[in-house]
């Protein structure tokens, strides 16, 4: 079948770094215009873009883009002109567009200053053909898997029971059914077993019942709402402390709280620690250079015998005369008795001249 277009139709699909609309960038934007008047011609047209920004891990397991892989690409202010010629007067197409994609163009467009007007286009959102037509209600799932319709619907009893049969039906239906995630991976997850049964419908892991807070695959809590979304709660807790005060007052579930309120105290903990003092450590290289070292050798004690080859040295002790010390002393001889020749040069020697 052909479609009938009466002008161009673009179908188009972003790849963000997050969700957050107003936070988050585009990383790549594809294109498949179809012209009229049955869309047989068709144009493909595909952008990496450099989200200015880092790519949080959890977007990047999703759509396999990284920093690496983007970093030498121009930033949208630089290609939006392009892409938004390259569109045209086209209507626009895609999944979940009117509550993602479209609002997500329309603010990079909005933020570089790239006129693209959305009068006078018409949208077609293909997950709202399937959610309408596919109703995803306790009734339709009981026409769809057992065949009957609810009697006294809405009744607790009644739905009870409708939903019990239900999932039995679905697992009589899809044991050994393959799966696909939203990596690629397969596997067969249905199986007569509550515990496996269990994971497969808690896919997104929540913290808390209302969903307000997921674990990532790293067991890490994110925040799965409003501004933050994606971002995980610690780091929220540190760029934005304030954020605690407004969900702990705020219109939340007590479970809610009391899991932001466990993860709060536990961050909170971590930061006291980081901020006390820690003891100083003695540099290695200086312990290092200690151990090297030799020991201080002490003075050789005067009783220490000389080496072969070093001369002997002579100590001399002064006497009580005080001589200097280290001299050799003479010894004293006996007086001499007093004679004529002695008093003769006495006797010259004090004469008056």
């Amino acid at each position: 079948m052909k479609l009938n277009l009466k002008r161009p139709l673009a179908f188009f699909d972003l790849e963000t770094t997050g969700t957050n609309i107003g936070i988050d960038r585009i990383v790549e934007i594809s294109v498949i215009k179809l012209y009229p008047p049955d869309g047989e011609k068709e144009e493909v047209k595909t952008w990496r873009i450099n989200p200015g920004m880092p790519i949080p891990l959890e977007s990047s397991l999703v759509h396999g883009i990284y920093d690496e892989d983007i970093k030498d690409e121009k930033l949208f202010k630089e290609l939006g002109a392009s892409i938004a010629e390259f569109i045209g007067e086209s209507d626009l197409a895609g999944y979940n567009s009117n509550k993602f994609d479209i609002p997500m163009l329309m603010e990079e467009f909005l933020r570089a200053r790239i006129p693209f007007d959305l009068e006078n286009r018409h949208f077609v959102d293909v997950q709202n053909i399937f959610h309408q037509m596919e109703q995803r209600t306790l009734k339709a799932a009981y026409q769809f898997y057992c065949g009957k319709q609810i009697i006294n619907a809405h009744s607790a009893e009644a739905d009870t029971r409708a939903t019990m049969e239900v999932l039995i039906a679905q697992v009589e239906k899809y044991t050994g059914a393959e799966f696909e995630d939203k990596k690629g991976n397969k596997s067969k997850p249905i199986i007569n077993d509550i515990a496996a049964l269990h994971k497969f419908t808690n896919l997104n892991s929540p913290v808390d019942f209302a969903g307000r807070m997921v674990y990532s695959e790293q067991g890490e809590e994110l925040f799965n709402f409003g501004k933050h979304k994606g971002r995980k709660v610690e780091d929220v807790f540190n760029m934005e402390p304030s954020y605690y005060s407004w969900m702990m007052q705020g219109d939340f579930p007590l479970y809610t709280k009391r899991k932001l309120e466990e993860i709060y105290s536990r961050w909170n903990t971590k930061r006291i620690a980081e901020r006390q003092p820690k003891p100083v450590q003695p540099k290695p290289a200086e312990n290092q250079v200690k151990a090297e070292q030799p020991k201080a050798v002490d003075s050789k004690p005067l009783t220490q015998k000389p080496t072969e080859n070093q001369p002997k040295k002579e100590f001399h002790k002064p006497d009580q005369r005080n001589e200097q010390p280290n001299r050799p002393f003479k010894k004293e001889e006996p007086a001499k008795p007093v004679n004529e020749d002695m008093l003769k040069m006495l006797a010259d020697k004090f004469k008056k001249g």
